[in-house]
């Protein structure tokens, strides 16, 4: 995913979110609908939500150190698992206690027209926010690939949680106005506190999804399918390399992928001719997958018959940063 598409989508959201909370919270303030102000708080936390996810982007773009010695590629997951488990966390169980609490102390809505007009512009500035998106996450979503199966195998968390982010916001939209549009008709708030549990109940299991999501990019995953395919048929496309003994990758941040590799090459080679060939497969990794950025290959004789598994610390002659 580029920088710039993910950034797109996310200013878009927090524009639309921004108007569409300052609009909600005066709503609830002329009508007393829990629904509005559930709503409100909802937009808050989206706004707050694309602050994070623009920030941990800046911060992955800090060169790597000492201390961090393959960079900061990571801090996006971070941020994304904070956005999930907080801020929707925090929204949805607000949402809730507001609901309750509508119930347990039911009141008349005042104004019903304000909060009904305004989650009317609401829906139609979150299409916007959504068409962005999607228009954005086509650019790099798989042909054929599913929508679930993009916010699930997606290495970029910005986009993903911005999806989620509106296509929850939208359907937040309709459980308020189906609370209110109820409420005014037949003169009963119960209707008001049913659509603000909703909301939260809704707010809830997103962060539930996008936690899960994010906690599997956290812990570390490896290459998809494609790539991995990829990067072994260029292992062993070549003449150097009489056999690929075992490969490990993993994701170090959204657009940049760690491959080691135990490669068996010929025993009758000088370490000058290893080390070229190590430089030409390295070449090929590269070429074929641009986000192998980190590449180290160790030379070893096939052992047919052995445990191919790495131990635990191995002589590596030649690597590449």
């Amino acid at each position: 995913m580029s920088a710039s598409g993910g950034n797109r989508a996310i200013v878009a959201a927090f524009l639309a979110n921004m108007g569409i909370a300052v609009a909600k919270f005066v709503a609830w303030f002329f009508s007393g609908s829990a629904s509005m102000l559930a709503e409100a708080i909802h937009s808050v936390a989206d706004s707050g939500n694309q602050l994070l996810l623009l920030l941990g982007g800046r911060r992955a773009r800090k060169a790597a150190d000492k201390e961090h010695p393959f960079g900061h590629g990571r801090e996006r997951y971070v941020y994304a698992f904070v956005v999930a488990i907080i801020l929707f966390s925090v929204g949805g169980l607000f949402s809730i206690y507001e609901g309750v609490d509508k119930l347990t102390h039911p009141h008349e809505l005042e104004n019903v027209w304000i909060p009904l007009v305004v989650l009317g512009i609401a829906i139609v500035l979150e299409s916007f926010s959504l068409r962005t998106a999607v228009q954005e996450s086509n650019h790099i979503r798989e042909k054929g690939q599913s929508w679930v199966s993009f916010v699930r195998r997606a290495k970029a968390p910005e986009l993903p949680v911005v999806l989620l982010e509106d296509v929850a916001a939208l359907t937040g939209l309709f459980f308020a106005l189906l609370g209110v549009g109820l409420s005014a008709i037949t003169g009963n708030p119960i209707f008001d506190a049913i659509g603000t549990l909703m909301i939260g109940t809704l707010l809830i299991l997103v962060a539930v999804v996008l936690g899960v999501e994010t906690k599997s990019l956290l812990v570390g995953e490896g290459a998809n399918d494609a790539d991995h395919d990829r990067i072994v048929d260029a292992i062993e496309s070549g003449s150097e390399v009489e056999k690929l003994i075992h490969l490990k990758t993993l994701y170090l941040g959204p657009d940049e992928i760690l491959v080691a590799a135990k490669i068996a090459l010929p025993t009758d080679k000088s370490l000058a001719e290893v080390a070229h060939d190590i430089d030409v497969v390295e070449t090929r990794i590269r070429l074929a997958v641009p986000a192998a950025r980190v590449v180290y290959l160790e030379p070893d004789i096939y052992r047919p018959g052995t445990d191919p598994s790495p131990p635990t610390a191995e002589f590596v002659i030649r690597s590449a940063d």
